[in-house]
């Protein structure tokens, strides 16, 4: 199984010992059951089996002490790396493809998968324990009549088949509660991120509650309940084959004078000793059915815990960007039935240090999608991006991306500031908090922002901190001045942008404030996924290209 061979990649040690001693303990069980039907039966012997008994005993209780003691650790210690390997799978997937997983879909695997797959691991060992007392019983019943052995094998092969195809049933209604669980994910997204639109919106509100989260829970209800029926009649089924088996010792085989009292003793002892551990073991196979359909789920949506782990190598401090350069760059977007996708490219451009270059274009004409091709969120589907002559591979994407400070259209704003040195942050914070007009809002305390609590515009500011912080070479800013009044939005493009670049830096604007577009040293407008135009700005003398040139620039760019 998956989940046992998860275990055994990431706890070999200590899984193996708690293994260990769960059979040291399953099998003293055993023995401990067959002295105390000789004791029964011999009183002559009952010195030696009464050391014996205390032998056992020990075993038992102390190896039952230790393993309980090591499954503490180990379950925990588990559970952390699974957090662990489940948000360094995230981080390690490319951004396209967790965009086209949905953040529902990991949200659930990262809270209910984890929870349910904790839970799996946590009942392996106790199940090693119970499966290794049941197996040392067998061994015994089998060396005290091996026609009553075979009696209860060939019953429990037959039992055994029949509670397979229930729980086979009850894994198909489990797969089909989880994928329900991740469109309910996304309507508890939608709660908490449209409340404002719910609240407005009567209608709307009765009709979200009853259909999208009322709908969605009563689908998981049916295929919970639809599971469980499953469990409960293999659970009745289990039941009735124990006292079958029970009942054909009792009545049916002394009747046919095979089996002496002696040995129908130690199975009728035996078969009541061993109804806990089964129980406790058909109890824990829906935990690890559960389980099994987490780790699948992880699987199908590309997360998954088998792979290997691939390590990037180690980040080197950014280099100097000499030049950035696109060869017939191409990006892609699948179509579905209800849109026929969307192509970015051919992109031929240079983008040359220091340089400040405007993007203009209109709503869907791949501006976004530009950004995060430029910033090495996403790959190019044909062509090459260089640096520096060099071109960029999946193996140095990673470094590649260390080039950049952006801030996105959608960005998101963190309360501390992350992978800072505490003298980077002191020492330039309050200049720039006071260069951004934040100070009177916002301190710093070690590398926590005092407040987030701010409007969109303000929040869009102490983003645009992180990246002055970081010092890369290159900045790339998404519709940054969009949320900014009028006044900030001038000393943005008058001020802020500007003394960027006479620090040497190379800016990329993503804008629509066509007022400012003299301020750039180079403006691409995109339309339809193409460069469609190119111009220098009028500051530099050049003015707007002629009719020729701009069929020249269309051609290269």
């Amino acid at each position: 199984m998956k989940l046992l061979l998860y275990l055994l990649r990431t706890s070999t040690r200590n899984l193996l010992l708690v293994a260990a001693l769960g059979i040291a303990g399953g099998l003293a069980s055993a023995g401990l059951v067959a002295i105390v039907n000789h004791a029964l039966h011999n009183a002559a012997a009952r010195g030696v089996l009464l050391l014996a008994f205390a032998g056992l005993a020990g075993v038992k209780i102390g190896s039952s002490l230790t393993s309980n003691l090591l499954l503490v650790r180990l379950a925990q210690k588990t559970v952390l790396d699974l957090c662990d390997e489940l948000c360094q799978r995230v981080t390690a997937t490319s951004l396209r493809q967790l965009e086209q997983i949905g953040s529902p879909r990991i949200l659930a695997c990262l809270t209910e998968d984890v929870a349910v797959l904790s839970a799996a691991i946590q009942a392996i060992p106790s199940l090693t324990v119970n499966a290794a007392v049941l197996a040392g019983c067998a061994i015994y019943l089998a060396w005290v009549s091996w026609v009553a052995s075979t009696t209860m094998l060939v019953l429990v092969g037959l039992g055994a088949l029949c509670y397979k195809v229930l729980l086979a049933r009850a894994y198909t209604a489990i797969q089909l509660a989880r994928n329900g669980r991740d469109t309910l994910f996304g309507h508890f997204r939608a709660l908490t991120e449209g409340i404002k639109e719910l609240k407005l919106n009567r209608q709307r509100r009765e009709v979200f509650l009853r259909e999208e989260i009322g709908g969605t829970a009563e689908y998981l209800r049916h295929q919970n309940v639809a599971a469980m029926n499953q469990y409960t009649l293999a659970d009745g089924w289990s039941q009735s084959m124990f006292y079958l088996l029970l009942g054909l010792l009792l009545f049916a085989l002394p009747g046919l004078g095979r089996i002496s009292l002696d040995a129908l003793t130690a199975y009728v002892f035996t078969a009541l000793y061993t109804m806990t551990p089964m129980w406790s073991i058909i109890g824990a196979l829906p935990v690890l059915n559960r389980g099994q359909a987490a780790l699948e789920r992880l699987e199908k949506i590309g997360l998954s815990l088998e792979a290997d782990r691939q390590h990037p190598a180690p980040i080197e401090s950014c280099c100097d960007m000499n030049r950035l350069e696109f060869r017939d760059v191409f990006f892609c977007y699948e179509g579905n039935q209800s849109s026929d996708g969307f192509m970015l490219g051919p992109l031929n451009l240079e983008i040359e240090p220091g340089e400040m270059v405007f993007i203009v274009g209109g709503n869907g004409s791949g501006k976004s999608t530009f950004v995060k091709l430029l910033t090495g969120l996403y790959a190019p589907q044909a062509g090459e991006v260089r640096v520096n002559g060099e071109l960029v591979t999946e193996e140095t994407r990673e470094q590649y991306r260390q080039l950049f400070s952006a801030v996105y259209s959608d960005f998101y704003l963190f309360d501390r500031l992350l992978g800072l040195s505490r003298s980077e942050v002191d020492a330039k914070a309050r200049e720039y908090l006071a260069a951004l007009e934040l100070s009177h809002k916002v301190r710093i305390e070690g590398s926590t922002l005092s407040t987030t609590a701010l409007s969109q515009g303000q929040r869009r500011r102490l983003a645009l901190l992180t990246a002055y912080l970081e010092d890369r070479p290159i900045y790339v800013l998404d519709e940054w001045a969009a949320d900014q009044d009028p006044t900030f939005r001038r000393i943005f493009y008058t001020q802020l942008l500007p003394d960027l670049k006479s620090r040497g830096k190379t800016v990329v604007v993503v804008t629509h404030d066509d007022r400012y577009f003299h301020l750039g040293d180079r403006i691409l407008k995109l339309d339809y996924g193409k460069v469609v135009d190119s111009w220098r700005s009028p500051v530099e003398g050049a003015g707007p290209v002629s009719s020729d040139e701009a069929g020249a620039c269309r051609t290269i760019c």
